[in-house]
C-alpha cells in the first residue's frame, strides 16, 4: 500500500464520517493485508466487493463481516 494509500485511510478515520465504501487498497490495510492478498479474497468470494462505474469497491462492513466469518469458522473446527 502507496503512504498516500495509508495517508487517506487515517485521514478518513479523523475527518470526515465513515466511508461507505473502500478501495481494495484500504480494505487491505484494514485487514493488515497485502493489496494483491486482498483481490484474492474478492476474486474467490470471501471479501464482498462492488463494481462502481468500472472500479472495484469494498463494502465499509465487508473486512468486520470477513473477519467474523473467519472466527466463527476456527471455533467450529
Amino acid at each position: 500500500m502507496s503512504i498516500a494509500s495509508v495517508e487517506t485511510v487515517r485521514r478518513l478515520e479523523v475527518d470526515g464520517p465513515a466511508p461507505v465504501l473502500l478501495t481494495v487498497e484500504e480494505a487491505a490495510y484494514c485487514l493488515r493485508v497485502g493489496r494483491t492478498t486482498c483481490f484474492a479474497l474478492i476474486r474467490s468470494g470471501e471479501l464482498e466487493s462492488l463494481l462502481v462505474g468500472g472500479l472495484r469497491r469494498v463494502p465499509a462492513d465487508a473486512p468486520a463481516a470477513y473477519l467474523a466469518r473467519r472466527r466463527a469458522e476456527q471455533r467450529a473446527a
